[in-house]
């Protein structure tokens, strides 16, 4: 069996993830390792495979030929199987599934336990985002074309946007993701959710919730921080905030101004 005979043969089993690693098409083909690698090469380079991770290939149907690779939302659950890790789409790649993307992100961000190198393939765009404790932040299952994608919840998602807000481009941008996603939050289920999180996370969530007028979903998160007594927290941790007065209910040190663009 040649590659592309290979790779066909693929297609006519009607598979929905079209991944496969490198010792699978040694088996597949028959041939040595140095003649299998040679073969995936050519096919590489006529656009019809791409290998976002060393030994990892995925089959490239036509409409995304321009990209060079599948979409990651694609490709990520295969992966992480692949890999043998945990993972969700996180951060304004989940908040994207949830409709809250003002714009459509430049870059699929995925969460993972441990810090990992980031993924180019072609025009797309993959960045690892590390938090020892993801395994237990609540997802739910993205159906897309090759299979599901697991994605946080809203209110994890909210969470993971104020935790990161170096991976958002920003405060001005998480508060207005913020804005369109909160439609979407539950305020027990913040409630929840702060128990996996720093509780200057917290603080700053119900702040943000507030200034975007999202007031209907924090008054659950309020009550939280009152009874935790958290120590004053700095809203944007890396500026000054001496002399600043905290504002309550969140005992946050207003120390910038965020500005939405809804």
């Amino acid at each position: 069996m040649t590659a592309t005979q290979f790779i066909s043969d693929l297609l006519a089993r009607g598979q929905y993830c079209f991944c496969f690693s490198a010792a699978e098409a040694v088996g597949a083909l028959e041939a040595s390792a140095v003649a299998t690698r040679a073969a995936l090469r050519r096919l590489r380079h006529k656009g019809e495979l791409a290998m976002p991770y060393k030994g990892f290939y995925v089959v490239v149907p036509p409409e995304y030929r321009n990209a060079g690779c599948l979409p990651a939302g694609h490709f990520i659950p295969s992966l992480m199987e692949h890999l043998g890790e945990k993972y969700y789409a996180g951060l304004l790649s989940a908040a994207e599934y949830h409709g809250a993307a003002h714009q459509r992100p430049q870059i699929f961000q995925v969460v993972v336990a441990r810090n990992k190198p980031g993924i180019i393939c072609g025009k797309v765009r993959v960045e690892f985002v590390a938090r020892r404790n993801m395994e237990k932040i609540p997802t739910s299952d993205f159906k897309t074309p090759r299979g599901y994608l697991k994605i946080s919840t809203p209110a994890a998602t909210a969470f993971d946007l104020v935790g990161c807000p170096n991976h958002m481009a920003g405060l001005d941008n998480v508060a207005t993701i913020l804005a369109e996603l909160a439609e979407n939050l539950d305020g027990k289920e913040l409630v929840r959710m702060a128990e996996f999180s720093p509780i200057a996370w917290a603080q700053r969530l119900g702040y943000l919730l507030n200034l975007v007028g999202a007031q209907k979903k924090t008054g659950e998160l309020a009550i939280y921080i009152t009874e935790k007594k958290p120590t004053p927290t700095p809203l944007a941790p890396s500026r000054p905030f001496e002399g600043i007065g905290r504002l309550k209910p969140w005992n946050i040190l207003v120390n910038t101004t965020v500005e939405s663009d809804i």
